[in-house]
């Protein structure tokens, strides 16, 4: 996934959180809702730290392309 998919993924998931955000702030939330809250915002955590990556393999003179999403539950790097 290179930078302009990354970023495409990343406004998909903060149009979703606002309209979350939005049902909740009204007193519309179900559970699903909040969990959908949880899973956006590990996702999200994923997409900038990918973001994060390419940028620093590039400035090193590396391929950027080498950079890998890490786990989201335990924020560790793939095997």
């Amino acid at each position: 996934m290179d930078e302009t998919q990354i970023h495409a993924r990343i406004e998909q998931l903060v149009a979703q959180e606002h309209e979350l955000w939005d049902r909740e702030s009204q007193g519309g939330g179900s559970e699903e809702d909040r969990a959908r809250l949880d899973s956006i915002g590990a996702t999200l955590d994923q997409c900038w730290d990918l973001l994060r990556q390419r940028r620093a393999l590039r400035e090193a003179g590396r391929d950027p392309d080498a950079a890998q999403a890490r786990d989201q539950a335990f924020g560790s790097y793939p095997e």
